[in-house]
């Protein structure tokens, strides 16, 4: 269930088109190494460009899923093997959201 408008999900977009990847997750796969520093970049940025290198788009789809509900956050956009995925500071958000 998407707790993003698509009106946010459009703006988390345009914010998010000047970013580069800040997580990458390669041939060891999603570990909770990559799990634990996800979640950090997501108390820094809120707004977190991530890059998958899995083989397959089933794999990367099932990666992308497993990575936001075990951090919380959730998928703004997926291209390639770029995800866009978004969780809002506890205690101080950031990011405005029309």
């Amino acid at each position: 269930m998407s707790v993003l408008s698509e009106k946010q999900k459009r703006h988390l977009r345009g914010l998010g088109h000047q970013h580069k990847p800040v997580v990458r997750i390669g041939a060891h796969g999603y570990t909770p190494a990559v799990q634990s520093e996800l979640n950090e970049a997501l108390l820094r940025h809120e707004l977190v460009k991530v890059r998958i290198a899995a083989g397959e788009r089933g794999t990367r789809d099932a990666v992308i899923t497993q990575l936001c509900t075990d951090t919380g956050a959730e998928l703004v956009q997926r291209i390639g093997n770029i995800a866009l995925v978004y969780r809002r500071h506890p205690a101080k958000p950031r990011l405005v959201l029309p």
